[in-house]
């Protein structure tokens, strides 16, 4: 059959059928995404007594909001947040900081959850802040935290903020340290500061807690590779998690193993000899041995004057890194330098200037431009 002759057979067909159900039918103009008829109502904004009075009421919504105008980086938000502080600061400074970390598959959020709720049976408040250095690259991966410990999370007396989803460890640790002031302030008596893993957020954790926790495991091959000795000398407490079951005798071999390392540090100055526990949050035994252990360790430093002392060698450092922050901030932020850092940044990618002679010539030029 001939291609002309197949035309004729469609051209006929179409032709008888042309009434018939297979047409499509013309479509309808595209309709609005958005409702006419819907109208946003704008949130009110709290003024900076109502976020204060709500704070000290222990309003978790209000302190929620405070902590968001923290973490913000609005210049406007920056200002209240700062007298937000600055009011709350005489309510604040009465809680226990605790600063929890430990190796990957430590089991912190698991030992978290298990040691909040017998904290808070013993009838105390606890915050649960969680420093994310790797927060700028996975885009806050902590806030899995708050979906993995479910039983805390519907606990009255138990709030859990994860930190910032991005920004420097600075920032982040500055941010951390402020909520800490708030949540003191809404009558949280015990802090717990969380950090995901063995790293550099550990320096900036120590230097505003009066506890410094360490979780590890047993049973993984060699129990001292892989913890970095400066982290070791930062402990306080060491806890071995998962102690249950058949991994009891590994656990107990494990504590053995840390005890006679501990040993081979130089006593801290504090005067304060560092423990080893071991403990499962899963049975809840031992869990008790470790918070006494806690209360012992701050026994000894309320008594010979380390807790006042540390808590006012924290204040004075964190006047410097607030100090630190808002220069670099303005550093970066300053036309004349942002005009400049790109074509810097091109010489000393092509050898034509030393990074140090670059960094010099683009402060000469800040300094100069403030002027």
């Amino acid at each position: 059959m001939s291609f002309t002759k197949i035309d004729h057979y469609e051209k006929e067909y179409a032709d008888h059928h042309h009434d018939t159900a297979l047409n499509v039918a013309e479509g309808v103009e595209d309709q609005p995404v958005i409702n006419p008829y819907f109208t946003k109502r704008k949130k009110r904004q709290l003024s900076t007594d109502e976020y204060v009075a709500g704070i000290l009421e222990g309003n978790i919504t209000i302190l929620s909001q405070a902590i968001t105008l923290i973490e913000s980086n609005n210049p406007t938000h920056y200002a209240q947040a700062q007298e937000i502080i600055e009011k709350c600061l005489p309510h604040a400074g009465k809680s226990v900081r605790i600063g929890i970390t430990g190796v990957p598959g430590a089991g912190k959020s698991t030992f978290i959850e298990a040691i909040g709720n017998m904290v808070t049976s013993m009838k105390h408040k606890l915050a649960v802040l969680a420093i994310d250095p790797s927060s700028e690259r996975s885009g806050g991966s902590i806030l899995g935290d708050k979906t993995r410990m479910e039983s805390i999370c519907h606990n009255p007396d138990i709030f859990i903020r994860p930190s910032p989803s991005a920004g420097s460890l600075g920032g982040v640790a500055r941010k951390t340290r402020e909520t800490i002031v708030l949540c003191e302030a809404a009558g949280f008596d015990v802090i717990f500061i969380e950090t995901v893993g063995v790293g550099q957020s550990e320096t900036a954790v120590h230097s505003m807690v009066d506890l410094f926790m360490l979780l590890q495991i047993s049973g993984a091959g060699d129990e001292l590779q892989g913890i970095k000795r400066g982290i070791m000398e930062m402990a306080d407490l060491m806890v071995i998690t998962k102690a249950d079951g058949e991994n009891i005798h590994k656990a107990e071999l494990a504590k053995t193993q840390f005890q006679g390392a501990l040993r081979l540090f130089p006593l801290a100055e504090s005067g304060w000899k560092p423990k080893v526990y071991t403990c499962s949050s899963y049975t809840g035994e031992g869990l008790e041995y470790v918070w006494a252990g806690v209360l012992e360790y701050l026994e000894h430093i309320e008594g010979n004057g380390y807790f006042k002392h540390n808590r006012n060698r924290q204040n004075k450092y964190w006047m410097y890194e607030s100090i630190n922050e808002v220069l670099k901030s303005s550093f970066y932020q300053d036309p004349a330098v942002e005009s400049h850092i790109k074509e810097y940044e091109d010489k000393v990618l092509n050898d034509q200037i030393s990074s140090f002679i670059a960094a010099k010539q683009l402060l000469d030029i800040y300094f100069k431009d403030l002027k």
